[in-house]
């Protein structure tokens, strides 16, 4: 499975802004209704929905890195958006530091194993120091977008 089959490149951003947990939340799901991923109106309910599963324990997985997931029947596949925090945000990672690079992920509510298999994706490719160190200084969407293309195509 490559990470461009759920991710689609409007669903990406080099810049975020938030500094909170829940405001990082509300940016990654804002650029899935960006990229038409998702309706505007199930923002709210999928904001609730990551929120929730924050709640039972972080998605931040230590070295910078977060992959907040859920499951909703907002989609009908697995759908991603990927964001990158140039100043770090406090994230209650399993490390205590902050996280850089963050993962959102989507899965249909009755789904398991592409939602299994994308978090397996991800978790292995970002423990490469190098592969984060180069998402974390890519200068703008198409070159974040090239270096996940990159790294799909090496690990296949």
């Amino acid at each position: 499975m490559s990470i461009m089959e759920f991710l689609t490149e409007q669903a990406v951003s080099c810049n975020l802004t938030a500094q909170t947990k829940e405001d990082v939340i509300q940016e990654l799901v804002a650029l899935l209704v960006k990229s038409s991923t998702i309706k505007e109106r199930d923002v709210s309910k999928l904001v609730q929905t990551l929120m929730a599963r924050e709640a039972l324990g972080s998605t931040g997985i230590g070295q910078g890195v977060a992959i907040p997931h859920g499951k909703s029947d907002c989609v009908t596949k697995l759908v991603s958006a990927f964001g990158v925090s140039r100043g770090g945000v406090p994230f209650d990672s399993l490390d205590g530091e902050p996280v850089y690079l963050f993962f959102l992920l989507i899965a249909p509510e009755d789904s398991a194993g592409p939602h299994l298999k994308a978090l397996a994706r991800i978790s292995r490719l970002l423990k490469d120091k190098h592969f984060r160190d180069t998402l974390r200084v890519a200068k703008d969407e198409h070159q974040l977008v090239k270096t996940l293309r990159d790294e799909d195509a090496r690990h296949h």
